[in-house]
């Protein structure tokens, strides 16, 4: 008999004896049974027919053991899928839906399980199938085998991250202190080689702290106890790391000034040594704080220009390429502040046109004028020109400061109003719309300011009404107003003075719609200088506010016979015209004005349009509402 033959009979007999059909009388490989032992064996559902076979033969005994072997099969099949859904879950694999049957996971997982480490290939594959939070698994288990090793605990069983001896052997690792709950918690679970490497490292660390003590002056802080803030305080020191404000206090409460003191020389040194990095003045060997290129490099990093001594300094020592940093920082500083619409005062520009840097000069005098250009609304003018008059004007309005005599000529022959001024932009500003009243305002703010001083100064009450006329044109009646209260009229003499600060406060109120109250100033001013035009301009300009226009024409026409000027009598009823807000008065004085002179008060058309067009915005406006 040959050999295969030989172990086809051992193997049909192993299969009776597993199946229980040793009674069966043929032992030849060639017979039915053992083609059916062998399908079961396999794990191969069976035919109706082969069952019916085995009945009829008699096999119920085999019969039994077949049905309870497939049994056996269905149920580890389930166990294993049980099992393995509970390692994915328990190593945050969920989301990985391959069968576990034709998956390498199974197989990774139960490794992990069993306290193995995983293969770099394995580790590619869990990559690779985004398998992420596994993989940190794998590597913080892989640690934890480490740690285990390094620290005598390999009889602990649990490899599993979660582990609370994982937590205080990372903790031990990084040098932390362990609680007592902790080093008993290695003695109830004999881990009892831990304990003493835990118990070496305190004893280490006790002396560690003796020796910083030592090294930094801390020895008047008799607490040996590593719980001690000194001691965590000493490691940052002795590890280069700056202290934090909490921790130079602590040192102070307890009287450690030294330390602080070293602490605070250490991190000197360091940045010295950074900075000359940064300068390139690596070359210079002495790293002290008490250096003095320490104070140069420092005074740098402020952004400050070198001092003619530092240069001497540096030049000496050939550190040519720390001026030319220096220069070039100090150079980009100012552009900064160029570029934000600073004015560079008078020594940085000393310094660049020695630096021989006039350009940056002019880009500084340039930008600078188009920022105040910006500010006070007068961007429309052509001229960029830093030589530009108008460019020595705003810087002047800037720094509040008062024009001087060429100025103002310069401004009105230019058109750029400044002292025809009224409460509200002047008719020119508004139809050109190249400037606005912003030159306007600051002019007459520091003009109200300076007689405000004056008037303090020397009790001039002219100066008073000077004040207070610069409020009015700087939009700022209420300011007037406050300085003409209260003006005791009869301890003044001069009539012309008090019919001036009664004029002055009369438009105040006019600008504040108190027409009553300027009705009153008006005529107490009329009063003491019943010759002067200005309070009858003021009592027309007050009756046409009421609309009451042919009182107003009369009181117009009353300062006109006192010297008043027609275009200044029309001035004021324009305003009122511009200035109403109620379309059908401004309709009513529009039309009064046109009956009355068409030719004289032919610009009111122009209002009467606007108001025109108001008026069909407004009902089209009413009928899509409607709609």
């Amino acid at each position: 008999m040959d050999k295969l033959s030989e172990n086809r009979l051992k193997h049909f007999a192993a299969l009776k004896s597993k199946y229980q059909a040793t009674k069966y009388d043929d032992s030849l490989p060639a017979c039915l049974l053992y083609l059916i032992l062998r399908k079961v064996d396999l794990g191969i559902q069976l035919s109706d027919l082969e069952f019916n076979w085995l009945r009829e033969s008699k096999l119920d005994e085999t019969l039994q053991a077949i049905k309870q072997e497939q049994q056996h099969k269905l149920q580890e099949f389930g166990n294993l899928e049980f099992e393995f859904s509970k390692l994915k879950s328990k190593y945050k694999a969920t989301n990985y839906n391959v069968s576990w049957e034709s998956s390498h996971l199974y197989f990774i997982l139960l490794k992990l399980e069993s306290g193995n480490l995983l293969s770099d290939s394995e580790v590619k594959w869990l990559r690779a199938n985004g398998l992420y939070e596994t993989n940190k698994i794998a590597q913080e288990i892989k640690l934890f085998t480490q740690l285990k090793f390094k620290y005598k605990a390999t009889q602990y069983q649990d490899s599993y991250p979660d582990s609370k001896l994982y937590q205080i052997l990372k903790r031990l690792e990084s040098a932390e202190r362990l609680n007592n709950s902790e080093y008993n918690w290695f003695i109830d679970n004999k881990l009892l080689e831990v304990a003493d490497i835990f118990k070496q490292q305190e004893s280490l660390k006790k002396a560690q702290f003796s020796h910083l003590k030592d090294k930094y002056q801390g020895n008047k802080y008799s607490d040996l106890s590593l719980s001690s803030p000194l001691y965590a305080i000493l490691q940052k020191i002795d590890a280069e790391k700056n202290l934090i404000t909490s921790e130079i206090n602590w040192l102070e409460q307890q009287g450690l000034t030294e330390t602080i003191t070293i602490a605070e020389e250490l991190k000197q040194t360091r940045e010295f040594v950074a900075l000359k990095v940064k300068y390139k003045a690596i070359g210079y060997q002495d790293s002290s704080p008490k250096s003095h290129l320490y104070k140069i490099l420092k005074n740098l990093e402020l952004s400050n220009q070198l001092g003619e001594q530092d240069i001497n300094f540096l030049k000496k020592r050939k550190l040519t390429e720390v001026i030319e940093i220096a220069n070039e920082k100090y150079i980009s500083t100012l552009k900064y502040k160029i570029d934000v619409g600073e004015l560079l005062n008078e020594s940085e520009i000393e310094w660049l046109k020695n630096n021989k840097r006039e350009d940056i000069v002019i880009l500084a005098q340039q930008k600078h004028f188009e920022f105040l250009k910006s500010k006070y609304d007068v961007l429309d003018y052509q001229d960029k020109s830093h030589t530009s008059l108008l460019y020595n004007i705003l810087q002047k309005l800037e720094l509040k400061q008062r024009l001087e005599s060429i100025d103002v000529p310069w401004l009105r022959e230019n058109k750029i109003e400044v002292l025809q001024a009224t409460y509200g932009y002047s008719k020119w500003l508004e139809e050109h719309k190249l400037f606005s009243g912003k030159i306007l305002i600051a002019y007459h703010t520091i003009e109200a300011n300076f007689y405000e001083q004056e008037f303090e100064c020397t009790g001039n009450k002219w100066n008073l009404a000077n004040a207070s006329s610069h409020w009015r044109k700087a939009y700022e009646p209420e300011k007037a107003l406050k300085l003409t209260n209260n003006l005791e009229l009869n301890k003044i003499k001069e009539n012309k003075l008090k019919s001036a600060l009664l004029t002055t406060r009369s438009g105040a109120f006019r600008d504040i719609k108190e027409l009553d109250k300027a009705e009153n100033c008006a005529r107490q001013a009329i009063e003491y200088q019943p010759k002067s035009h200005h309070p009858y301009t003021l009592m027309g300009a007050i009756y046409f506010e009421r609309h009451q226009y042919s009182d107003g024409d009369y009181w117009f026409e009353e300062a006109i016979k006192r010297g008043a000027n027609p275009r200044d009598t029309d001035s004021e009823i324009k305003r009122v015209v511009k200035n109403a807000k109620d379309e059908n008065k401004r309709r009513e004085v529009i039309e009064y004005l046109l009956k009355k002179d068409p030719k004289r008060y032919s610009w009111a058309k122009s209002y009467l349009k606007k108001s025109q067009d108001n008026s069909k915005s407004s009902g089209l406006h009413r009928q899509n509402i409607k709609k």
